[in-house]
């Protein structure tokens, strides 16, 4: 399938593509960027039915909207003015495999209503030809923003989101999926070194740390884009890194927290205090704790505790 993880959020995921991928019905995927939606899509396809025909991912933010009609269905020669050859559109490559439409909240209008019009029948013209065609493509659509919400503002058609909308899968961010980020992280160090011809590298316990603790809003692409470049980096076997520091080296010492720092600043303070009072008193307890204005007992207490012996003080 492709979709690494073990997590609860990754297992439910992995079962509602296996349920869907027997279907045969529009899809329509969200998740935030990065979070593995277009990996998804192809999982729905290549465990379907449908494996052996072609896979066709188009970006709908990347056509324009004058074009859109003929980007999606194709066109004939002289149907505008730059239409000096007919092309066949992306519906009808895909036709008997899967057309994954990512940023389907991108498509502009007019590919919108077009879509709509396919998605009822299988059927389209393309531009400037008057016989209708046939596209046996199943439709699946991805978008990185609730797409019910952009549809109650106006600003996607709500009755095309009916027809994606058949089958939903939600994509859960790197965040939600506990565990996951050490699987991905270490399938993509062998990836890359096996890539690159490297030798083996393994990644540090603090590094692995550190990625728990990140956000990563960039989810698993940003994931697979810092390990791609930390293997490449870093010379050692091991792999470190803490977010700030370079490729193989060590991480710097981080600020601690204010209640480490206060115990921290608190010991010092006392260890110095105790072995002036003390020297002052010649190594007399008595006398250290009548100078400090403590009881006799408490200061003993505070030299057992930093481990320091009065004969070390008396002359």
């Amino acid at each position: 399938m492709g979709i690494i993880g073990a997590s609860e959020a990754c297992i439910a995921l992995t079962e509602q593509v296996r349920r869907i991928a027997r279907a045969d019905a529009p899809v329509l995927i969200e998740g935030e960027t990065g979070s593995g939606k277009e990996l998804v899509a192809r999982a729905v396809h290549y465990l379907g039915a449908r494996r052996c025909r072609p896979f066709v991912p188009v970006n709908c933010g990347a056509i324009p909207e004058s074009l859109a009609e003929a980007e999606l269905f194709g066109h004939v020669r002289g149907a505008f003015t730059d239409a000096k050859t007919s092309r066949a559109g992306v519906v009808a490559h895909a036709d008997g495999g899967t057309l994954f439409l990512d940023e389907i909240d991108a498509l502009p209008v007019k590919g919108q209503v077009t879509l709509l019009r396919f998605l009822q029948d299988r059927r389209y013209r393309p531009v400037g030809n008057s016989a209708e065609c046939f596209s046996d493509a199943r439709v699946v659509a991805a978008c990185n923003r609730p797409l019910a919400a952009l549809a109650t503002s106006g600003a996607f058609r709500s009755d095309l989101l009916y027809r994606l909308n058949i089958f939903y899968l939600r994509v859960p961010p790197l965040r939600e999926r506990a565990g996951d980020i050490t699987l991905l992280a270490r399938h993509f160090v062998g990836l890359f070194c096996r890539r690159y011809g490297l030798e083996p590298k393994s990644l540090h316990g603090d590094t692995l740390e550190w990625m728990q603790r990140y956000a990563w809003p960039g989810n698993v692409r940003e994931l697979e884009n810092l390990l791609h470049r930390l293997v490449l980096l870093c010379d050692d076997d091991t792999i470190r890194y803490d977010g700030e520091t370079a490729p193989g080296s060590r991480p710097a010492e981080r600020c601690p927290n204010f209640q480490s720092a206060k115990a921290k600043a608190i010991a010092t303070f006392e260890r110095d205090y105790l072995t002036r009072v003390l020297n002052e008193a010649n190594g007399n307890i008595s006398a250290a704790a009548r100078l400090a204005c403590k009881e006799r007992r408490s200061l003993g207490k505070l030299m057992k505790k930093h481990g320091i012996v009065r004969e070390h003080y008396t002359v």
